[in-house]
């Protein structure tokens, strides 16, 4: 059975930092490219940053883009996720996804909660 597991939110104040873990278990974690999305209190799920299989191509939405840095640790199953000078509008659920490129294989995990306080 595949589960994502995230971890690392919380409650941070306006400039803060904080640091996202999503750890895999039941897949071959190295086929998967993995991303970060998030939902927004009231608004629809948003795609926050991408790493393909290998770690060596990232992406990023723009609102995060210069702010944020994923990364992978192909030998933990794990993806992190590196959040600096986090804004109130960063406040969100934040969730793991992994996705088996051309195949129906896409998994999510339960989201974590990250509060940006003003």
């Amino acid at each position: 059975q595949v589960q994502l597991v995230e971890s690392g939110g919380g409650l941070v104040q306006v400039g803060g930092s904080l640091r996202l873990s999503c750890a895999a278990s039941g897949l071959k974690f190295s086929n998967y490219a993995m991303g970060w999305f998030r939902r927004p209190p009231g608004k629809k799920r948003e795609f926050v940053a991408g790493i393909r299989w290998s770690g060596g191509s990232t992406s990023y939405s723009d609102s995060v883009k210069g702010r944020f840095t994923v990364s992978r640790d192909n030998a933990k199953n794990t993806v992190y996720l590196q959040m600096n000078s986090l804004q109130p509008e960063d406040t969100a659920i934040y969730y793991c996804n992994a996705d088996l490129f051309r195949s129906p294989y896409n998994y999510w995990g339960r989201g974590t909660q990250v509060t940006v306080s003003s």
